[in-house]
């Protein structure tokens, strides 16, 4: 069998057809003519590197390898090819010696082509793998095999023949999902195109489209990142490496388009002041020529793209690898205020009311708004138009976003305002039955596209409101009959209510010396409002015991003693079945916040357990008792001042957002010369923070007069601050503490001490 024969037995016909086409120089021409082997047998798969060395073994190279290696002999006593790259076999004694190839640029030294050498292991220069890869792109891309490209793109196919399909994609390798995102289409020509279908990577490219093609890239753009060679990317970011589009406009508008825009109420005359066009031309989605609209896309009186669209179908395209502009975009040089419109014919339709002052966008708008922000300007290649014009759109002060009123355009209208910036933005909102601005001018003419225009809404920008939002809240709480309601819950006590009433969403700050009975009273107030309003309340009381706690509360409740103790003033202790019907009625009311670790509990993390207890128990109170038993760890940079501002923001931001009303206990500092006096707010240890920040702050204080025992039962309340005069007034009341059931009353009870 002569080597012609043996190379049609062993290799593929195409494999030989790719090999042919990219091997160069003589070696080629002895490819496509006759090719003697020898005598050596050629392995089905061998690589290529291999069978241009049968070739060169061919033209009887004589050159050796000294090192002899031996080799088993293949079928027919002859060796078979080593995929070692740049050497051939050749028989000597029986034995297989191993040369190095001539043909290639490392051949006098026994390099191989993939950059080592087989005796020293020495990397080829840098400069020399440079020359040679420079010399494998200088290749014509004709030469270029299309599975090659698309391999070198990292795009596998399953085969590479002409046809469609779907593969994964190699930049985002189809998401969480790993969906089939990019599809890929190869012509009979051997040309083709990919595109990556998801909206959050967009990876495209493809091999070039003839010269003269207005809808496809030129051939001689640069390759996209990621490319191989002769890749033409659809889409590039750099200004020059877009496509021209070289339309063949008619000399004039046909009856049928005029007649679709006077359906729509757009003159002749506005249709010339927008450039309007017709085109026959390439419609992609029907597969033929076809009559279209063009909307010419200028930027500074540069055509840069255009958009079609049927004049007798909702078919639109636009010219694949031109720049995305906004069109109108000359209309808004110099402009302070601007319409953005989500329609080339909204845009006519703003104009035809006398607004040139207005742009469309390209594209069409998303299903809904992003749950991320908007991406950096290099990867929003959704909305690359916006950055493509931001000197234009800098330039305003005002942007009115007149998108359709569906879903879709309204989180165009989001998407806009999030790259333009909210603060500039304002939403026109079109009339019942009309989703945009040309539905408007067919239905209600010039005039009702005047009237939005002239009645703009501020966009809404997270946490700033004017009061039309509250109206309802404001009319509702107008609307109250209940004093109860407008002013706050009850305290229980009437010279107290007179002063001080309880706000649910308010912060009160409750001082006083120790041993002033401050958590003892905060206690008692609870109760009342629980038994009067059905609050429920979450205790942080970080100095007491579970079960001293409760017994305190069961003393309320009951109006006995829990205990036979001298308190009890002879009175008899509550019953067994009073203490388990009292701690029935604890546990549906009032729930305790207790960290049961060694370490002190920070206030983020009773603020945390507070917003558990208000969703699963719906707790209208919080007390956190007292403020030096939390962990006040802070940066050193941070000073105590700063840090208690920042804690009372938080509480106040918890009240605010949950309605709940916080009692939060802190101790005055050391007092100089202390002769038994009530402190003030401002000498509450820390900050005065604590006083400014607050809504409400009351002073709890006792006498220490023992000569006098009716003094001794007296508790001072001193209201020295509340933010909301409807709940009250600074002013001072009196309270009567009963030791017998820890309850505090408006009378003295005369007989406990």
């Amino acid at each position: 069998m002569n080597g012609r024969s043996l190379l049609a037995a062993l290799v593929p016909l195409r494999d030989l057809a790719r090999l042919s086409s990219r091997t160069p120089g003589p070696l080629c021409s002895e490819l496509r003519g006759r090719i003697g082997l020898g005598g050596c047998s050629v392995a089905v798969g061998m690589p290529r590197s291999a069978f241009r060395c049968a070739a060169a073994a061919s033209g009887g190279n004589n050159g050796g390898w000294k090192k002899q290696r031996p080799q088993q002999p293949a079928k027919g006593n002859a060796p078979s090819f080593s995929r070692r790259q740049g050497q051939y076999p050749r028989t000597s004694g029986g034995q297989a010696q191993w040369a190095p190839r001539t043909d290639s640029p490392g051949a006098a030294t026994g390099s191989r082509q993939g950059g080592y050498s087989a005796g020293s292991r020495q990397r080829t220069p840098p400069r020399q793998q440079q020359q040679q890869q420079q010399q494998r792109q200088d290749r014509p891309k004709a030469a270029v095999p299309v599975r090659d490209l698309l391999l070198e793109a990292g795009i596998h196919l399953g085969h590479y023949g002409p046809g469609t399909q779907r593969t994964s994609c190699p930049k985002c390798l189809g998401g969480t999902d790993k969906e089939k995102s990019l599809s890929v289409t190869i012509k009979e020509d051997g040309e083709f195109v990919y595109h990556c279908f998801r909206g959050s990577c967009g990876f495209r490219g493809g091999s070039g489209a003839p010269a003269g093609s207005s809808s496809s890239p030129s051939p001689s753009s640069s390759s996209a990142q990621g490319a191989g060679q002769g890749l033409v990317p659809l889409r590039q970011g750099k200004e020059g490496s877009y496509s021209k589009p070289r339309p063949k406009f008619l000399p004039a508008l046909p009856p049928q388009v005029l007649q679709f825009f006077a359906k729509r109420g757009i003159t002749r005359e506005t249709l010339d002041g927008g450039q309007v066009q017709a085109e026959w031309t390439h419609c992609p989605q029907k597969g033929h020529n076809a009559l279209a609209v063009a909307f010419p896309y200028y930027e500074n009186g540069e055509l840069v793209n255009i958009k079609y669209r049927l004049a007798d179908e909702k078919v639109f395209w636009q010219v694949k690898g031109c720049k995305k502009v906004l069109y109108g975009l000359d209309d808004i040089a110099n402009e302070s205020t601007i319409v953005i419109v989500e329609g080339e014919c909204d845009k006519l339709a703003l104009a035809q009311a006398g607004f040139k002052n207005c742009v469309s966008v390209p594209d069409g708008a998303p299903s809904k708004v992003a749950e991320q922000g908007p991406p950096s300007p290099e990867e929003d290649k959704k909305f690359s138009y916006v950055w493509n014009c931001r000197a234009q759109l800098d330039h305003a002060t005002r942007i009115l976003i007149g998108t359709d009123s569906d879903e879709p355009g309204q989180a165009l209208g989001e998407e806009l305002a999030r790259r333009l910036g909210k603060e500039r933005c304002w939403s026109l909102r079109w009339p019942e039955g009309c989703k945009d601005a040309n539905d408007t001018l067919r239905l209600h003419g010039e005039e009702g596209v005047r009237r939005v225009l002239e009645q703009p809404e501020a966009f809404p920008i997270r946490g700033l409101f004017d009061f039309r939002s509250f109206q309802d809240d404001i009319l509702s709480y107008y609307g109250l009959k209940d004093a109860d309601e407008r002013r706050g819950v009850s305290t229980g006590w009437s010279t107290v209510d007179e002063y001080y009433r309880v706000v649910p969403g308010e912060l009160t700050i409750v001082t006083g010396v120790p041993n002033s009975g401050k958590s003892e009273w905060i206690d008692a107030l609870l109760y009342n409002i629980s038994a009067s309003s059905g609050w429920c309340f979450a205790l942080c009381s970080m100095e007491k015991k579970a079960r001293e706690h409760g017994r305190q509360l069961l003393e309320k409740h009951v109006g006995k003693p829990f205990f036979d103790a001298p308190y009890a003033r002879g009175e008899k202790r509550m019953s067994q079945e009073e203490v388990e019907q009292g701690l029935e009625w604890l546990g549906e009311r009032f729930f305790l916040i207790r960290h049961e670790d060694e370490m002190l509990p920070n206030i983020d993390w009773i603020l945390d357990i507070g917003r558990a207890a208000v969703m699963r128990y719906g707790i209208r109170g919080l007390v956190i008792d007292p403020y030096n038993e939390l962990d006040h760890q802070r940066p050193d940079s941070r000073s105590e001042t700063e840090y208690v501002s920042q804690m009372l923001t938080k509480i106040k931001r918890f009240a605010q957002h949950y309605d709940c009303h916080v009692w939060f206990v802190a101790h005055p500092k050391q007092l100089q010369n202390w002769r038994g006096e009530a402190p003030d707010l401002y000498d509450i240890s820390g900050s005065a923070h604590f006083i400014n920040k607050a809504d409400n702050g009351l002073v709890i204080h006792r006498s220490r007069d023992t000569s006098d025992p009716a003094t001794m039962r007296q508790a001072q309340i001193y209201v020295r601050k509340v933010r909301n005069k409807a709940a009250g007034h600074i002013g001072d009341c009196v309270l009567y503490y009963d030791r017998r059931s820890g309850r505090y009353l408006t009378e003295d009870p005369g007989d406990a001490d």
